[in-house]
């Protein structure tokens, strides 16, 4: 990012919530997002994945239109309008050409007010469901996140498949899937962000209309996060000339004020392709693995450092020895100066590309909303990168990594281990 390269983000007020806009008016072209706290966490147990499906049932009819004349609608006009639900929240997102505007947020409305869930949507909904959750069941990657959540929180919705299970989806009643929606979908606890030819007068006016009708108040808190139960290895038996590993540790919360200083550690550790230290140890001096990789996972506001990799079986107790020695090592030393200043350059210089439509500015926007920025944090932020010595990333990487508290999930035959 160069020092000319500045956002402006405008906040803008309406009916009780506040929105931030970043106009731009050189394509035609609006994107909003919206978000609430919550997600697949509300799901009970027993109702696993109740949220996931409701999203996907919110486009597929609501009001007075079925969900062929649904589609139509948002298809004769060129609109985008989706909902997804995640551990720990809920978004919903449309854009369209300025002049279909008021229609994608008639129908945006229209899908989170009165949702149809029609017998044959339902159905078909639930089929696609339980096809992907049993299709990840047969794949070593499937399994090796099934396993690596369930053993750091087990006795917490975030050690559960955010779509449901098997079991779950098959017995879901639809009674499930409404009170899922109903639950979640609320006209308070809003994070509103918008992008493109919309001034702030216009977002102004727009926004009680895309919330107008909702229940009153805000979803429930979800269960607050427990600390990460650490685990030395969890191997799950999959038929597969290869095996998936996933490997992770606590992180720092998103308010830690050394939490870019971690990324930074990170980005010269394991996130940066083939200059990272992890891909040049495991890949290129020994050809352990295709490619191995980590970063920063973020839950109910706080980090969890996940990485994965996936090897021949033969090679995985090798893999997993080389990973440790790696990280051991930037925990004792810390990146140099010379992987300092390429980790900045990347982050700094990268950031533009984020911001090249619409609905990739709306979605940034949203997720730094989320994490409790600044209106000019990203303003300030190659400044601070730029300001970072091989001192406080040294105690960063410190502070951070955990070599022998390091949890392992592996899904396939592994030998040796």
């Amino acid at each position: 990012m160069t020092d000319t390269f500045r956002l402006d983000i405008q906040t803008v007020e309406a009916g009780g919530r506040s929105a931030w806009l970043i106009k731009d008016q050189s394509v035609p072209v609006v994107s909003i997002a919206w978000a609430w706290r919550g997600g697949a966490a509300l799901d009970p147990a027993e109702h696993a994945g109740a949220l996931s499906m409701g999203a996907a049932l919110l486009t597929e009819g609501a009001g007075d239109l079925d969900n062929r004349a649904f589609a139509d609608a948002l298809r004769d006009e060129a609109i985008g309008l989706g909902f997804g639900a995640e551990r720990d929240g809920f978004e919903g997102s449309l854009r369209a050409l300025r002049t279909a505007l008021p229609e994608a947020v008639r129908l945006a409305n229209l899908a989170m007010r009165a949702p149809r869930l029609d017998q044959p949507a339902v159905a078909r909904v639930r089929a696609r469901a339980v096809a992907g959750a049993r299709a990840q069941l047969e794949t070593p990657r499937g399994q090796v996140g099934r396993a690596f959540w369930a053993a750091a929180f087990p006795d917490h919705p975030a050690g559960r498949p955010t779509g449901g299970t098997v079991e779950t989806l098959s017995a879901l009643p639809e009674e499930a899937i409404r009170a899922a929606l109903t639950r979640q979908i609320r006209s308070g606890g809003l994070l509103v962000a918008a992008a493109g030819a919309i001034t702030p007068d216009e977002l102004t006016r727009l926004m009680p209309a895309l919330f107008e009708g909702l229940p009153p108040g805000a979803p429930p808190e979800a269960p607050p996060l427990p600390a990460f139960t650490a685990f030395d290895r969890r191997v799950v038996e999959v038929a597969s000339p290869q095996s998936a590993i996933l490997f992770g540790q606590p992180g720092l919360p998103v308010t830690d004020p050394e939490w870019e200083t971690a990324q930074v550690v990170l980005r010269v550790l394991a996130g940066g392709g083939f200059s990272s230290r992890l891909m040049e140890a495991v890949r290129v001096k020994r050809g352990l693995a295709y490619g191995i990789g980590a970063g920063l996972d973020v839950l109910f506001g706080q980090g969890i450092v996940v990485g994965s990799s996936a090897t021949d079986n033969a090679r995985v107790a090798e893999t997993l020895a080389v990973t440790r020695e790696e990280w051991a090592r930037m925990a004792a030393e810390g990146p140099t100066r010379e992987e300092l200043d390429d980790a900045v350059a990347f982050l700094t210089g990268n950031l533009p590309l984020q911001f090249t439509d619409s609905r990739r500015i709306a979605g940034t926007l949203l997720a730094l909303r989320r994490n409790g920025r600044p209106l000019d944090w990203l303003n300030a932020r190659a400044e601070r990168l730029r300001g970072l010595t091989t001192a406080q990333t040294t105690a960063v990487a410190q502070r951070l990594l955990e070599p022998g508290a390091l949890s392992v999930a592996i899904a396939g035959q592994p030998v040796g281990l």
